[in-house]
């Protein structure tokens, strides 16, 4: 259920955002099955990050169900701190590493339509 831009390439799928100069949180409305607690996590996140170093960070999926940050930030902010933003971004992959394994899955898995690896479904595989 991937949606293509114009040049015929999937598109990346926005989980969330925000965006300090525009004082603004986003959600997208695709995810809201998503557990509150998930859902207020994500925002605190992102409200965090833009608080902490400005510009805009956008959590995105890529065509093949990875969850990637994204920093956007006006050509003007000369308070913009890019060491700040990038040495922020490697913490929150350590310290929410299980978050946003456990997105991505969800998002494989009920977006892409990818099985589950290493399921029960199929009962016990058979010994060679």
């Amino acid at each position: 259920m991937q949606s293509e831009n114009n040049a015929g390439k999937p598109e990346r799928i926005v989980l969330c955002g925000a965006n300090s100069y525009q004082q603004k949180y986003y959600f997208n409305p695709q995810f809201q099955r998503l557990p509150e607690e998930i859902k207020q996590e994500l925002q605190i996140l992102c409200v965090l990050f833009t608080e902490d170093v400005g510009g805009a960070m956008i959590l995105e999926f890529t065509p093949e169900g990875r969850l990637e940050f994204r920093v956007e930030v006006d050509e003007h902010d000369y308070l913009y701190d890019d060491i700040g933003g990038e040495l922020k971004i490697r913490q929150y992959q350590r310290e929410k590493r299980e978050l946003l394994e456990s997105l991505e899955l969800f998002y494989q898995v009920f977006f892409l339509g990818k099985p589950l690896e290493g399921s029960m479904a199929g009962g016990q595989e058979e010994e060679a």
